[in-house]
């Protein structure tokens, strides 16, 4: 597991979480917030030139 954050996109709190590099390179997947509650649709790429795993985080409609 790799530990990566997001910005929530309802409540702009910063959530730690884990990222598993198995799934691939590309994942996208829901996770609520553990602030707010509200379901968080991260979009998850690995940025080979920082080594980093990079979130994006929009609001489930």
């Amino acid at each position: 597991m790799y530990e990566a954050g997001f910005q929530c996109a309802g409540c702009g709190e910063w959530i730690e979480t884990s990222v598993d590099e198995s799934a691939g390179s590309k994942q996208q997947y829901v996770e609520d917030c553990q602030v707010c509650c509200q379901p968080n649709v991260l979009t998850v790429r690995w940025d080979s030139s920082a080594r980093e795993f990079r979130i994006a985080a929009e609001l489930e409609s």
